[in-house]
């Protein structure tokens, strides 16, 4: 066999599996949307306590639940630091929103493995925390 024709035979194949996997796209680019606009900014600031390392946790909980994208996040995170929310809540839930997402997690694992998406997305929660906390370490403050 040459390399041509099993160059084919694998773009038809990659093809096949994203036509097989389109409507799992699209459910979860819809249920982003709804989550989206049934969530307002004002039932997310309601979460907060107030507490900084408690918002951290909250604010990578809820930005991994919330997925969005990071050209949104600059404007969220204005607003969110604007309500008196403690910076490390706001960076911990911004780095979740565009890292996590578990709305997107049945088309992950469908098309990466149960294993590897469990794992990605635990490991990211975690790293959000972390990187949340050392940012701010690195400006020198907390709000």
């Amino acid at each position: 066999m040459n390399k041509g024709k099993s160059k084919k035979q694998i773009f038809i194949k990659t093809c096949k599996g994203l036509l097989k996997n389109i409507p799992m796209m699209a459910g979860v680019v819809l249920l982003i949307g709804l989550l989206k606009t049934f969530v307002t900014f004002e039932a997310i600031s309601n979460l907060f306590t107030g507490k900084p390392l408690a918002d951290t946790a909250l604010g990578a909980l809820s930005g991994s639940i919330l997925a969005g994208n990071s050209i949104n996040s600059y404007i969220i995170g204005k607003e969110m630091l604007d309500s008196g929310l403690s910076i490390l809540a706001v960076t911990a839930f911004l780095v979740a929103w565009v890292t996590v997402g578990f709305v997107q997690i049945p088309a992950e694992a469908k098309m990466l493995g149960n294993r590897f998406t469990l794992m990605r997305n635990i490991l990211s929660v975690i790293l959000s925390i972390l990187v949340s906390i050392t940012t701010v370490w690195i400006i020198g403050g907390i709000n």
